[in-house]
């Protein structure tokens, strides 16, 4: 992926991607470039408009759902575990009904 990233970053640069300026990249960010995958990277990038590719990228933003604080995701938990207790209370006094017809 580092390898992607290196080449997104020359295109937004303006500069030509290459394996000597992808590995640069890399080697500036810390990493041991790989000769090999940086030269498959040029050969999978031949042809392709990387401008084009972003734009038509089949991606839509999602909205993230609002911050909830904990004060507001408390009472939810309450009322789930008050539902379930109403339905072990129903069927604990359900049983004690029972037991009181077979004494």
């Amino acid at each position: 992926m580092e390898y992607v990233y290196a080449a997104l970053l020359l295109h937004n640069s303006g500069k030509n991607i290459t394996e000597k300026d992808i590995t640069a990249v890399l080697k500036a960010a810390g990493i041991d470039a790989d000769p090999s995958r940086a030269k498959a990277l040029i050969a999978a990038l031949e042809g392709v408009n990387i401008g084009e590719a972003i734009s038509q990228a089949a991606f839509t933003p999602v909205q993230a759902p609002a911050a909830t604080t904990h004060a507001e995701a408390a009472p939810v938990a309450v009322e789930e575990k008050t539902e379930e207790k109403k339905k072990e209370e129903a069927e604990e006094s359900g049983m004690e009904g029972l037991s009181a017809l077979f004494g």
